[in-house]
């Protein structure tokens, strides 16, 4: 007879769960067991650790849309699933995690690897619940499926080893306390108040400078956003999360905002009288009109987030492309179009300036902004990009122009170090005839990305039989975005117990595995590289040797940031060793050096 464990699997391949990510245990050894009898369907992912699991399961789940899968033992496996776990959460993507549990005869004393994980996983998950039943199994497995798909969040499993090898029941008796669920779940239409979408009309029609900022919310509203700008003649800025809503050769699109974000963006926001937020939560308001500066209205799904990040005066709780849907034959086209004009003239201004820092190298050094813009004319149609947390997310972010059909993410709201490498696996996994490339600075790649080669090397069959699956690490010896976060944040130098990190060949390691390694340290070589990595018939880490002293600075220099990087710049052995001339000539050819001068 078969046990619980097989009809949980089961029970996954009935939601469409074709992969599960995960790493061995005894405490899921009932599980382990289905897996194998399972033949594959679905199939276990086996990865290097826990958390690289939840990575890769929400990664799934932004490359897809369906709900991403994680399974990990008790104790310690529980806990590594974390991290991993809160980047879905705070990113708002279904994930399910699946975690074994010590014998229910032994809860409660204090147990080999006994944790309480309903209180470990309460504040990660929307749903969290143990089956302590073999007919619970079916209803837990099917709320948590609903819940995740339902909340846009995490919804966490406990099932002790005991209860996995248990017989299955997949339909308890029908008793009082008996519960009998379904396979199923559709998306809502979701459609804002009559009178609010009229007020927002109002607003929108009277504005006659309005700026446009998407975010992930917006994504399957691409073509409604499109109208929206055109006839309001707006510009479209976008949140890092919302990347690939829009692509980047549109003239009034001005691409990233913030601290990663372009002049064309900064300019638009500055200059605004009508901000219209879709889809996002974008939460940093220096990078917002100032309060009074300009009107609002804001479309999001979750009526708990709207109007939090600016004082709005229509306020759309709803689906974007639904909302979008229903505002549009409410809107007037604005004939006067001087507003557009100055928005795609600062867009081609910008793009002359990232040309500009991106050809710009400081003796034999690799430019950091040359490697993404030697590969963005280089990219592949429907390419799928990820970036990791670091000074590399900034030139990700400016300097790579997405065209239609492409996709992109990252870790947006956590920030966290070490998504970029399985975000790209559990990528090519879900889509394998689709170039996959990653930008990964070298602390974040030595941190976990390097033992996810070893992943790679797991599936090579796999992997490698399609387009180009690159690995793309900026190698500098440096973890550069603190780096610079100390001189520009805290004026303080850089502190090398901290920063400095070893120099390991990383694409000499590659080789070692099986796969292709290429190490570029030449200006001249960037291009070359690029092009010997995308005709790889095998998955590729792509060694960049860049400067470290190229500054991820924002759109404009902000006065306290600014002296507060001339003061460590006086301070700091690394700057000040820039050039053999007194201080003055030292921080001025340090100035030098900041890409984007005179576009402050």
């Amino acid at each position: 007879m078969a046990q619980v464990s097989d009809y949980v699997l089961a029970r996954l391949r009935e939601w469409g769960v074709a992969r599960v990510f995960g790493y061995p245990g005894d405490g899921i050894n009932g599980l382990l067991g289905a897996f194998d009898r399972a033949k594959g369907d679905p199939e276990f992912i086996q990865v290097r650790h826990e958390e690289m699991a939840a990575f890769m399961a929400c990664g799934h789940a932004k490359f897809t849309g369906e709900v991403g899968v994680c399974v990990a033992t008790s104790g310690p496996g529980a806990v590594h699933l974390l991290n991993g776990l809160y980047d879905a959460k705070l990113d708002h993507q279904p994930v399910v995690a699946i975690v074994g549990q010590q014998k229910r005869l032994s809860l409660g004393t204090h147990y080999q690897q006994e944790i309480h994980l309903d209180r470990l996983f309460a504040d990660v998950s929307e749903y969290c619940e143990t089956v302590v039943h073999p007919g619970q199994a079916r209803h837990v497995i099917d709320r948590a499926f609903k819940t995740a798909l339902t909340t846009r969040g995490v919804a966490t499993i406990v099932i002790p080893n005991d209860i996995q090898e248990e017989d299955a029941q997949p339909s308890p008796p029908k008793a009082h306390g008996s519960v009998f669920s379904s396979v199923g779940w559709s998306r809502p239409r979701v459609l804002p108040d009559p009178d609010e979408l009229r007020r927002a009309a109002d607003v929108l029609n009277e504005g006659e400078r309005v700026a446009i900022l998407v975010g992930q919310g917006a994504a399957d509203a691409a073509g409604e956003v499109v109208g929206v700008a055109e006839l309001l003649g707006a510009g479209v800025a976008k949140a890092l999360l919302g990347r690939d809503v829009l692509p980047d050769d549109l003239p009034y699109v001005t691409g990233p905002i913030g601290l990663l974000g372009s002049t064309a963006s900064d300019k638009m926001i500055k200059e605004c009288d009508t901000l219209f937020l879709i889809g996002t939560s974008f939460p940093y308001s220096e990078w917002l009109p100032d309060e009074g500066q300009a009107r609002g209205v804001e479309i999001d799904i979750d009526g708990r987030m709207i109007g939090m990040r600016y004082p709005m005066d229509a306020h759309l709780v709803g689906d974007a492309k639904e909302t979008l849907k229903a505002l549009l034959p409410l809107l007037r086209r604005k004939e006067k179009r001087a507003w557009r004009k100055k928005v795609e003239k600062d867009v081609r201004e910008w793009l002359t300036i990232c040309d500009t820092w991106a050809g710009q190298h400081f003796g034999d050094t690799i430019n950091p902004q040359s490697v993404a813009a030697e590969l963005s004319s280089r990219l592949l149609d429907r390419a799928i990009l990820t970036a990791d947390s670091g000074s590399a997310t900034n030139w990700w972010a400016r300097h790579l122009r997405l065209r239609d059909g492409m996709d992109a993410s990252l870790s947006g709201t956590l920030a966290t170090m070490g998504p970029a490498v399985p975000y790209a696996i559990a990528a090519r996994f879900a889509h394998p005839t689709r170039p996959v490339i990653a930008f990964v600075g070298d602390g974040a790649f030595q941190m976990n990305g390097m033992n996810e080669m070893i992943t790679v090397k797991r599936y090579m069959d796999r992997l490698a039989d399609g387009p180009p699956l690159v690995f793309c690490v900026f190698n500098n010896q440096d973890l550069n975005q603190v780096t610079w976060e100390q001189r520009a944040m805290a004026g303080d130098p850089k502190y090398p117990a901290s920063q400095v990190i070893p120099d390991i060949p990383h694409g000499a390691y590659a080789e070692l595995l099986g796969l292709r390694g290429i190490r570029c340290e030449s200006p001249k070589k960037v291009g070359r590289a690029w092009d010997e990595a995308l005709a790889s018939d095998r998955p590729v880490v792509l060694e960049f040797m860049v400067d470290q002293e190229i500054a991820p600075i924002p759109p404009h220099l902000m006065v306290p940031m600014a002296k507060k990087t001339v003061k460590a710049a006086l301070h700091d052995p690394e700057l000040a060793g820039i050039a053999h001339r007194g201080i003055r000539q030292k921080v001025a050819q340090y100035a030098e050096r900041l890409p984007g001068r005179g576009h402050a």
